[in-house]
């Protein structure tokens, strides 16, 4: 069963660093490095593969910006889940 609003909003308050604008869930990601940047897209484009959901990607140079759009919320948490994961790893 889908969340509500309420609860969906409740679930991306407990991601670090997302937010939602209208149906989209939004991350920005900061690296020191530009190629750390890109690797960490190399892993979300493999996450998203699993999921089979793809989020629109801008890289602006060490900054890397994540528009999600929300399908099915509970996979769309456990995805950003993983992608949040990849990014402790890659930063």
């Amino acid at each position: 069963m889908p969340f509500t609003e309420e609860e969906l909003r409740e679930q991306i308050g407990k991601l670090e660093g997302w937010k939602l604008e209208q149906d989209i869930m939004v991350r920005k990601y900061m690296f020191n490095e530009y190629m750390k940047g890109i690797a960490f897209v190399d892993e979300v484009a493999a996450i998203s593969e699993a999921f089979d959901h793809h989020p629109h990607i801008t890289i602006d140079y060490k900054t890397v910006i994540l528009r999600l759009p929300v399908d099915v919320e509970k996979l769309d948490i456990r995805q950003a889940n993983e992608i949040n994961e990849a990014f402790e790893k890659n930063r």
